[in-house]
């Protein structure tokens, strides 16, 4: 059966690959649109509503766009494009290969990364696995996806462990006191007595292997729980 044809908008900052790019790549994509900045990437993506951008990590902010360095890099495309337009997915395509770029291009939310030195065919087939849901990586940078993306999941996990140790009441009063609350405020927050609060956080802390409210507000705010 045929592959469906595939809308692209590239977006790099040098015309000549643009170019080089587009012949190279096969009949089922369809290149609907181009971009050499932030800016006008944000513009072209929202008017066209491709499946598919090719994205550059490294771009200039563009005529017209807010100063400072959220304005630039590929990221800022997704993050002023992506809201508009929720169907589309965005693959990064750029020479560079360090892991900070990778990392920080996916966290803003593009779908995979491949390099520069793939070929028109490979990018081509990234095109149709990116528009069909998947996430696509070049080989070695996958492994800088696990490294950032692993540790998170892993402590997301470890959270929720340590949250299952608290009923369902532990957690609310958790919640308060590692805000700052005092005890007489989280009585009339859940409408119940200072013994019980009491009670309560002595639970908590037991629970969670704390010694006092201050460790505990440390424990949720590095947990993202505030």
């Amino acid at each position: 059966m045929a592959e469906s044809t595939v809308r692209v908008v590239i977006v790099d900052d040098h015309s000549i690959f643009r170019s080089g790019l587009r012949a190279d790549l096969d009949a089922t994509i369809d290149v609907v649109g181009e971009a050499a900045d932030a800016a006008s990437a944000v513009a072209i993506i929202e008017a066209t509503a491709p499946d598919v951008v090719l994205l550059d990590v490294h771009l200039p902010a563009g005529a017209g766009a807010a100063s400072g360095p959220d304005a630039a890099g590929g990221e800022a495309v997704i993050r002023g494009a992506g809201p508009s337009v929720p169907a589309t997915r965005f693959l990064a395509l750029s020479v560079s290969d360090a892991a900070e770029d990778v990392v920080r291009v996916i966290r803003a939310g593009a779908r995979g990364y491949i390099t520069k030195g793939s070929s028109g065919a490979e990018v081509s087939r990234a095109v149709h696995a990116v528009a069909g849901g998947d996430a696509v990586f070049s080989p070695r940078l996958a492994g800088f996806v696990l490294d950032a993306f692993g540790a998170a999941v892993g402590e997301t996990a470890t959270t929720n462990d340590e949250l299952d140790r608290l009923s369902t009441r532990e957690q609310e009063v958790m919640r308060l006191i590692a805000r700052g609350y005092a005890y007489k405020e989280v009585a009339a927050e859940l409408f119940i007595s200072m013994k019980t609060v009491e009670s309560h956080v002595s639970a908590v802390l037991r629970k969670l292997q704390l010694s006092s409210r201050y460790e505990l507000t440390a424990w949720a705010s590095a947990r993202r729980l505030l």
